[in-house]
């Protein structure tokens, strides 16, 4: 099972984060398990907008895709489930 993997690569100190973190609108990441499905995750990625999480994608596109590459195999699918705003 790559789960425990999955938990380092995905995680606030991860390999994702770590890569986000060369952008000073990048805000943290939380890793959340679903209780009643084993295996299921969910990661929030906090920037300070959508814009300045749409500008690092296409500034840092070639990178981005050799770690979603590499981390494929520790996933069965991905799936987006939107985006979303924090309410103060």
């Amino acid at each position: 099972t790559f789960e425990p993997q999955f938990q380092i690569v995905y995680g606030s100190e991860g390999e994702w984060a770590n890569f986000f973190r060369q952008d000073p609108n990048y805000c943290g990441t939380d890793l959340v398990r679903d209780l009643n499905q084993p295996g299921r995750y969910v990661t929030l990625d906090y920037w300070t907008s959508r814009a300045a999480y749409e500008n690092f994608r296409l500034q840092h596109a070639d990178e981005y895709k050799k770690i979603d590459h590499r981390c494929a195999e520790m996933t069965e699918r991905e799936v987006a489930l939107g985006a979303y705003e924090r309410i103060a």
